[in-house]
C-alpha cells in the first residue's frame, strides 16, 4: 500500500495493515542539495521529519513487538553522506545523522532480544536521485546529460554505479536469521567508494 510516512495519517495506514511486522525497513526520499541560502527554517522541519522523525515514529511502533517475539529486524537506508559530509547535503547529513545516533543507542537494548538494528550507507545508486543529481550537474556545468552521467560512474571506484538490487540483497541479508550477531553497523553499499578505514 502506498502512504505517506511524512504524516501520522500515513504511518498509521501502514501499521494499520501491518501492526505487528518481523522485519522493519525505513526509507525515505532525502532533501534536495542547496545552500544556506536555501535553507530556511522549513527546510530544516521538514528534513528532519521525513529523515530522522518518521523512521523513528515507525521503529517506536514495532519495536516492543518484535521484542515480546524475540525476532525483529530493523534497517534503515540512510546515505554514505552519514560518515562523509558534504556541505550542500547538509540537510540530509544532520537529519540521517541523528537517525543513526539513535539506531545505535536503541539496539543496545533490543539486540538481547534478537532485535538486531542496523543501517544501510548507500552512495551512487542508479535510481531517479541519481538522475536529479545528474540533471543538477548538467545544469550547474553545462554539460549532457551523458557527460553528468560518466562524471558520477567516476566518483565510484567500482566505475559503475550501483544496481538497485544489489542495495536490496544487502538488506535482505541484514533482515535474516544469518545476521542475527549483527546489529548497530553501518553498512557501505558504495562500491568501494569509502576512503577511510574505520
Amino acid at each position: 500500500m502506498a502512504a505517506d510516512l511524512d504524516t501520522a495519517a500515513g504511518r498509521n495506514a501502514l501499521l494499520a495493515a501491518c501492526a505487528e511486522p518481523d522485519i522493519l525497513v525505513t526509507n525515505n526520499a532525502g532533501p534536495a542539495p542547496g545552500t544556506f541560502a536555501d535553507w530556511d527554517h522549513d527546510a530544516w522541519l521538514a528534513a528532519l521529519e521525513a529523515n530522522l522523525l518518521a523512521p523513528v515514529h515507525l521503529i517506536s511502533a514495532v519495536v516492543e513487538g518484535m521484542r515480546r517475539r524475540r525476532f525483529g529486524r530493523i534497517v534503515n537506508i540512510t546515505s554514505a553522506v552519514v560518515k562523509t559530509p558534504r556541505f550542500g547535503l547538509s540537510l540530509s547529513t544532520t537529519a540521517r545523522t541523528g537517525l543513526t545516533a539513535f539506531a545505535k543507542g536503541l539496539q543496545r537494548e533490543t539486540v538481547a532480544d534478537n532485535v538486531t538494528i542496523n543501517n544501510l550507507l548507500p552512495q551512487h545508486i542508479d535510481t531517479g536521485r541519481q538522475q536529479e543529481m545528474a540533471r543538477r550537474m548538467m545544469h550547474d556545468r553545462g554539460i549532457s546529460f551523458e557527460e553528468a552521467r560518466t562524471l558520477q560512474t567516476r566518483m565510484v571506484r567500482a566505475r559503475r554505479l550501483g544496481a538497485p538490487h544489489e542495495l536490496g540483497d544487502a538488506c535482505a541479508y541484514l533482515c535474516s536469521a544469518q545476521a542475527s550477531f549483527i546489529s548497530g553497523q553501518n553498512l557501505q553499499v558504495d562500491g568501494g567508494s569509502y576512503d577511510a578505514l574505520l
